[in-house]
């Protein structure tokens, strides 16, 4: 039960939220900076929408459903009252959407940058709820949906891919801007997965989580990394390199392990949801992620995905 959301005026000091008897909550925190997150001329519709969005992806890592979330923002100078309402329904179309209501924050001016902030809760089943420390050896590794593609759409709006412009790959441009998070994988995955993490900082990073949590060790094969078609033409084109895809992050899709046994339950669940997923590897014993490509050769990587320190 939610007493102040956005249902209606937000008139307490604090909100107050009950879990449904035997559920646990589930909170996460994430905070998008202008010019490091987000680009100075980005949408403010689609600027809210991910800064919500790569909040619940945190919530579907865990397998929880959303509820509700807290946003802070720091506005400056040169935000204007059009802008204030295009985030305002970029935020609106996301609550419709997912099922979760704002219930709470706060406001305030910067002189720069601009600061956005989401503290979203959700709740899932106590003892049903994904973890990132479950993987053992012998368990398959599985991921959802295409890698690299935000990380390519951001190297096209910033000029970086020679010979490539935004516009002729909006695919790309939009996995960027618009992440989806996987809430309803998360939930099916209940009871099935052995440890899970969403893939913000890049797939190799975010396994390598998975890997230091469970005191495991994992081998993935390069050729198996699904990638979306414009995605395989850029690399086709030399525009792009496995690197990228394997380490470039802004994905949120999910990476998960996985008794073999699983197997026909995995191949249930992406058919019912419609949402693809794909076998990658296999946990062993030992630490870190080893990566092969097609010829089974190990691939020296220069980084594993996004570092913030």
């Amino acid at each position: 039960v939610v007493v102040n959301t956005a249902r209606g005026p937000i008139i307490d000091d604090a909100a107050l939220i009950d879990c449904a008897p035997g559920n646990i909550a589930v909170v996460t925190v994430d905070v998008l900076v202008g010019g490091v997150h987000f680009m100075p001329g980005d949408p403010a519709d689609l600027v809210a929408r991910k800064l919500l969005r790569v909040n619940l992806s945190d919530l579907a890592a865990m397998g929880a459903e959303a509820r509700v979330y807290f946003m802070a923002i720091s506005l400056t100078a040169e935000i204007d009252t059009e802008w204030i309402e295009a985030f305002v329904a970029g935020l609106a179309a996301d609550q419709d959407e997912f099922g979760v209501h704002l219930a709470g924050g706060d406001l305030t001016t910067t002189p720069g940058p601009l600061t956005l902030s989401v503290t979203a809760m959700g709740e899932v089943p106590k003892g049903r709820e994904l973890r990132r420390s479950g993987a053992a050896p012998g368990e398959d590794i599985y991921v959802s949906g295409t890698f690299g593609d935000a990380a390519l759409g951001l190297a096209l709006l910033q000029g970086a891919l020679a010979g490539k412009t935004a516009a002729e790959y909006p695919a790309l441009v939009g996995r960027y801007h618009l992440p989806l998070p996987r809430l309803a994988l998360g939930a099916a995955l209940r009871g099935i997965a052995t440890a899970a993490a969403d893939v913000s900082d890049g797939l190799v990073a975010d396994l390598g989580h998975i890997c230091e949590a469970s005191a495991v060790g994992a081998e993935i094969d390069a050729h198996r990394i699904p990638v979306s078609q414009a995605a395989r033409e850029m690399l086709a084109a030399g525009a792009a390199t496995l690197e990228t895809v394997l380490c470039g992050g802004d994905d949120y899709e999910l990476v998960f392990t996985a008794a073999p046994a699983s197997a026909a339950d995995l191949a249930r669940i992406a058919s019912e949801l419609e949402i693809p997923l794909c076998r990658i590897g296999r946990c062993v014993a030992g630490s870190g992620v080893a990566v092969a490509d097609a010829a089974g050769t190990p691939m020296t990587l220069r980084r594993s995905g996004w570092r913030h320190f």
